[in-house]
């Protein structure tokens, strides 16, 4: 708590201007070749301005970065460590119930703002203008058995950069789900919306999990010193979750023992164990509610190769869903509540996120374009119905993955990529 008492140098006008970690339009070797994304929608010139459009909206943010924003993140991480203390402290009252669940749902919320508000938006490297280490991007680790190097990979720069792009962004699906309908259909697809709820449980196991990429391992996509470096750092970053929320904390409490009973660290363990599934559920429903809506569109890579800022704009506001609600509500969400305004601009502040709305939406009407968004019970229904109907075995059987005649389709386009390339490599000598 020493460097909440240290007095921070005054954050000067202009100090973001330059701040750049926006990830790049993807680029691909057939730089004669155009994109095709949004070209049902806007004309290339109609794209190239909403490109720049977007590009003047974030540099005005930019500008306006300053003191304000660095005194939120601090004031945020205050309110984080006083939730935390006040509910490991209403842990250790077992004997007082009403202290005790207060303290379950203290705790559960300091694990919300600390993964959402602070760790998600941090770790983006949002704050990194501030030369601050206490909000330093590069370094941060949060409260996840998640490591933060995995995660920055997969999210910041697969995610980010690759937005529902099939084949791409490992996110669509988290390869358990099938979540689209150009995805094709597994047995395992039939149980969609049991191994959801169950994700949602233990959601920052299986975002652990997905960091790991233990399939892409097995598939002869990653050599076996990247896979086992992941691994190592997954089981050391559980390790330290493990005895800081299941064994310090329930061992500090067997001082009460003589003063309560044998099961109070039992409790304080259980009590941990309640606020982590809490924090899950919670980011579960915000993270899905925000990527898998209905009407959030996915791409060919094929389409997006070459693709310009503004088609890059495009794609993100196409692939992505917002959340309606109150301040308080987007706080909790990290402000991630405003999906589509993250993806546009994922290195900006979040909390400037529904400012920024304001001009997305004048930009959507402009060029006539949707914007998802609707209360967490509309795009969490619409997600819940999208799960059900997409775990139906497809009448198409090339939509079916182990089908004679998907196989030999997704065989067909191998090959043509293999000649693509060589043809290329050909022309390239």
């Amino acid at each position: 708590m020493s460097h909440y008492r240290t007095k921070h140098a005054p954050i000067e006008p202009l100090s973001a201007s330059n701040h750049n970690k926006a990830p790049q339009p993807l680029v691909g070797p057939d730089t004669d070749r155009r994109a095709t994304i949004g070209t049902d929608l806007m004309s290339y010139e109609q794209l190239e301005e909403f490109g720049r459009e977007l590009d003047t909206v974030r540099q005005r943010v930019l500008d306006d970065l300053g003191q304000a924003d660095a005194d939120y993140i601090r004031r945020v991480i205050k309110l984080r460590n006083a939730f935390e203390v006040l509910g490991r402290i209403g842990l250790f009252m077992p004997f007082f119930w009403p202290a005790f669940v207060a303290g379950i749902l203290l705790l559960g919320v300091a694990k919300i703002l600390e993964n959402m508000e602070i760790g998600h938006n941090v770790m983006h490297g949002q704050y990194d203008w501030m030369n601050d280490p206490l909000v330093n991007g590069q370094k941060y680790e949060w409260d996840n058995v998640a490591p933060a190097q995995e995660w920055k990979h997969g999210h910041n720069y697969m995610h980010h950069t690759y937005t529902n792009i099939h084949g791409m962004d490992r996110d669509i699906g988290y390869n358990m789900f099938r979540i689209d309908a150009e995805q094709p259909w597994y047995p395992s697809h039939r149980f969609n919306l049991p191994l959801a709820f169950v994700l949602m449980l233990l959601f920052e196991w299986g975002v652990m999990y997905h960091g790991v990429e233990l399939d892409e391992y097995l598939a002869g996509r990653m050599d076996k010193a990247e896979f086992q470096g992941r691994k190592k750092r997954a089981m050391r970053k559980i390790r330290r979750q493990l005895v800081k929320d299941y064994v310090a904390f329930p061992v500090l409490s067997l001082a009460l023992v003589p003063f309560t009973s044998w099961w109070t660290p039992v409790l304080v363990l259980a009590g941990t164990f309640v606020a982590n599934v809490i924090r899950n559920i919670w980011t579960f429903l915000i993270i899905f509610c925000g990527h898998f809506p209905a009407e959030v569109e996915t791409f060919k890579e094929e389409e997006a190769q070459n693709e310009t800022r503004g088609q890059w704009y495009l794609r993100q506001l196409l692939g992505s869903a917002n959340i309606s609600g109150s301040k308080p509500f987007h706080v909790l969400t990290g402000n991630l509540s405003y999906q589509i305004e993250h993806h546009l601009f994922p290195d900006i502040p979040a909390r400037r996120y529904g400012d920024v709305s304001a001009d997305v939406h004048r930009l959507v009407e402009k060029y006539d374009l949707r914007y998802n968004t609707g209360r967490l019970s509309k795009q969490l229904w619409s997600v819940a119905s999208q799960l059900h109907q997409l775990s139906k075995k497809p009448d198409d059987p090339y939509k079916i993955g182990n089908s004679p005649e998907s196989k030999a389709l997704r065989r067909a386009k191998r090959e043509a990529e293999a000649e693509r390339r060589a043809q290329e490599q050909a022309a390239a000598h």
